[in-house]
Protein backbone atom coordinates (compact mmCIF):
# COMPACT_ATOMS: atom_id res chain seq x y z
CA UNK A 1 0.00 0.00 0.00
CA UNK A 2 1.35 3.44 -0.96
CA UNK A 3 0.91 6.42 1.34
CA UNK A 4 0.97 9.98 0.09
CA UNK A 5 2.88 12.56 2.08
CA UNK A 6 3.20 16.12 0.81
CA UNK A 7 6.30 18.20 1.51
CA UNK A 8 4.61 20.41 4.11
CA UNK A 9 2.93 17.39 5.71
CA UNK A 10 6.35 15.75 5.93
CA UNK A 11 7.79 18.78 7.73
CA UNK A 12 4.88 18.82 10.18
CA UNK A 13 5.17 15.06 10.76
CA UNK A 14 8.94 15.35 11.31
CA UNK A 15 8.31 18.11 13.84
CA UNK A 16 5.72 16.05 15.69
CA UNK A 17 8.25 13.22 15.86
CA UNK A 18 11.02 15.57 17.04
CA UNK A 19 8.80 17.02 19.78
CA UNK A 20 7.70 13.55 20.88
CA UNK A 21 4.61 13.70 23.07
CA UNK A 22 4.90 17.49 23.51
CA UNK A 23 3.85 18.60 20.01
CA UNK A 24 0.84 20.87 19.67
CA UNK A 25 -0.17 23.51 17.12
CA UNK A 26 1.75 26.48 18.52
CA UNK A 27 4.92 24.52 19.34
CA UNK A 28 4.96 23.03 15.83
CA UNK A 29 4.39 26.49 14.33
CA UNK A 30 7.23 28.06 16.34
CA UNK A 31 9.61 25.20 15.53
CA UNK A 32 8.92 25.23 11.78
CA UNK A 33 9.07 29.02 11.56
CA UNK A 34 12.47 28.96 13.24
CA UNK A 35 13.84 26.02 11.25
CA UNK A 36 12.60 27.08 7.81
CA UNK A 37 13.06 30.83 8.34
CA UNK A 38 9.71 31.27 6.58
CA UNK A 39 6.42 32.81 7.62
CA UNK A 40 3.98 29.94 8.17
CA UNK A 41 0.27 30.35 8.79
CA UNK A 42 -0.85 28.56 11.98
CA UNK A 43 -4.00 27.49 10.12
CA UNK A 44 -1.82 25.58 7.64
CA UNK A 45 -0.34 23.66 10.57
CA UNK A 46 -3.79 22.72 11.86
CA UNK A 47 -4.99 21.65 8.40
CA UNK A 48 -1.88 19.47 7.94
CA UNK A 49 -2.36 17.91 11.39
CA UNK A 50 -5.97 17.03 10.56
CA UNK A 51 -4.88 15.41 7.28
CA UNK A 52 -2.08 13.50 9.02
CA UNK A 53 -4.49 12.26 11.68
CA UNK A 54 -7.04 11.20 9.05
CA UNK A 55 -4.30 9.26 7.22
CA UNK A 56 -3.35 7.52 10.48
CA UNK A 57 0.14 9.07 10.67
CA UNK A 58 -0.50 10.84 14.00
CA UNK A 59 -2.74 10.37 17.01
CA UNK A 60 -3.92 13.16 19.27
CA UNK A 61 -4.90 13.66 22.89
CA UNK A 62 -6.09 16.62 24.91
CA UNK A 63 -4.06 18.02 27.79
CA UNK A 64 -5.55 19.42 30.95
CA UNK A 65 -7.52 22.64 31.21
CA UNK A 66 -5.35 25.61 32.16
CA UNK A 67 -6.18 29.15 33.29
CA UNK A 68 -3.47 30.60 31.05
CA UNK A 69 -5.37 29.26 28.03
CA UNK A 70 -8.71 30.60 29.23
CA UNK A 71 -9.96 27.16 30.25
CA UNK A 72 -9.10 25.59 26.87
CA UNK A 73 -7.05 22.45 26.52
CA UNK A 74 -4.04 21.89 24.25
CA UNK A 75 -4.35 19.17 21.65
CA UNK A 76 -1.12 17.16 21.62
CA UNK A 77 0.04 14.97 18.73
CA UNK A 78 2.28 11.92 18.55
CA UNK A 79 3.53 9.97 15.54
CA UNK A 80 1.96 6.53 15.07
CA UNK A 81 3.88 3.43 13.97
CA UNK A 82 2.49 3.98 10.47
CA UNK A 83 3.63 7.62 10.54
CA UNK A 84 7.14 6.52 11.53
CA UNK A 85 7.13 3.95 8.72
CA UNK A 86 6.17 6.65 6.21
CA UNK A 87 8.90 8.98 7.53
CA UNK A 88 11.47 6.19 7.26
CA UNK A 89 10.42 5.42 3.67
CA UNK A 90 10.61 9.10 2.73
CA UNK A 91 14.06 9.43 4.32
CA UNK A 92 15.29 6.28 2.56
CA UNK A 93 14.04 7.49 -0.82
CA UNK A 94 15.56 10.95 -0.47
CA UNK A 95 18.87 9.51 0.76
CA UNK A 96 18.97 6.99 -2.09
CA UNK A 97 18.43 9.69 -4.69
CA UNK A 98 20.90 12.05 -3.02
CA UNK A 99 23.59 9.37 -3.03
CA UNK A 100 23.23 9.12 -6.81
CA UNK A 101 24.52 12.67 -7.29
CA UNK A 102 27.92 12.35 -8.98
CA UNK A 103 30.89 13.79 -7.12
CA UNK A 104 31.59 16.57 -9.61
CA UNK A 105 32.73 20.12 -9.29
CA UNK A 106 29.62 22.27 -9.24
CA UNK A 107 29.48 25.83 -10.51
CA UNK A 108 29.84 28.48 -7.85
CA UNK A 109 26.91 30.81 -7.39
Amino acid sequence: MEYQLGEFEELVLLTVAAQHNEAYGVSIHEFLTEETKKKINISAIHVALKRLEKKGFVDSRFGGITEERGGRRKKFYIVTALGKKVLDASHDLRTSIYQKIPQLQFAKI
